[in-house]
């Protein structure tokens, strides 16, 4: 549980930076590695929507450029006043790095934190032939 508060604390810093002049929802991401390596993003809006990123492709961005390719957990927070969840796409883009241990934590707006398996959240992904 340590862990998955920590997640949440470098989550919470990364939302700080999103940019989101037009939804005003701001969401940071934070991935932990198998390495014990923290990554994190947040979101960035543009005007001409949908050019902009999701908090988790940032990190997963991130954390591809470091040479690392595994998720072993990500926390996904907001300022929205709702548990946030990874969209349709973020989803398949978590799974792609992703195993059937990896967890996916969101905080709900009571700070109750929840743990979510990739397989509940997309449950029939894209997948290799």
């Amino acid at each position: 549980m340590k862990k998955n508060q920590q997640l949440l604390t470098f989550a919470r810093q990364a939302m700080q930076n999103a940019y989101a002049p037009y939804s005003k929802l701001k969401v940071g991401a934070a991935i932990l590695t198998p390495s014990g390596n923290i990554y994190t993003g947040c979101n960035v809006e543009n005007i001409s929507y949908p050019c902009g990123n999701c908090a988790e492709t940032g990190a997963i961005s991130t954390m591809v450029t470091a040479g690392e390719y595994k998720i072993s957990k990500i926390a996904i927070i907001s300022n929205g006043n709702f548990e946030i969840k990874p969209c349709g796409a973020c989803l398949q883009r978590i799974k792609e790095f992703s195993n059937q241990k990896t967890e996916i934590i969101t905080l709900t707006p009571d700070d109750i934190i929840k743990i979510h398996k990739i397989s509940e959240l997309l449950p029939t992904p894209f997948e290799e032939l």
